[in-house]
C-alpha cells in the first residue's frame, strides 16, 4: 500500500476547477478539481461520499451554502461537521478511525457542487 500524501501547500494550487466530476452514486452532486485531488491524494473518496449523502437530511439540504469540516483527532478519530457558514452546526458526526493526513480541511457545499474554500 502506497503512503497517502497530502499537504496544505497541495491545496492552495487550486483556485478553479477545469473540469467537473460528477459523484458516482448522488448524481446530482459534482466536485471539482481540488476536490478530486484530496479524495484521490488522502484516499479520501469517502469524505466526498459524506458530504454528498448528507444531503438526503433536511436541515442538510435547507442550506444553501455550507462548510464541511473534518477535524482529526491525535488518536486517529475525527469529527465531521457541516455548518451554514455562520457557524450554526447542521450536521455531526464522529469517525471511529480515520488515516486522512492533515489536521483539518474545509470544503464548501454550494449550487449541489463540492469544492475547496480556495475554489470558491
Amino acid at each position: 500500500m502506497t503512503q497517502k500524501t497530502l499537504t496544505k501547500a497541495d491545496l492552495s494550487q487550486f483556485t478553479g476547477t477545469e473540469q467537473w466530476h460528477r459523484h458516482g452514486i448522488a448524481r446530482n452532486v459534482l466536485y471539482t478539481d481540488g476536490a478530486q485531488y484530496v479524495a484521490e491524494s488522502a484516499g479520501a473518496y469517502w469524505l466526498l461520499d459524506e458530504i454528498a449523502f448528507a444531503q438526503s437530511i433536511r436541515d442538510v439540504a435547507a442550506e444553501a451554502f455550507q462548510v464541511w469540516r473534518l477535524k482529526v483527532n491525535p488518536g486517529h478519530s475525527a469529527t465531521l461537521t457541516c455548518d451554514d457558514g455562520n457557524s450554526q452546526i447542521r450536521f455531526s458526526r464522529h469517525i471511529e478511525y480515520t488515516d486522512f493526513p492533515l489536521e483539518e480541511i474545509a470544503f464548501y457545499f454550494a449550487d449541489n457542487i463540492i469544492l475547496l474554500p480556495s475554489e470558491y
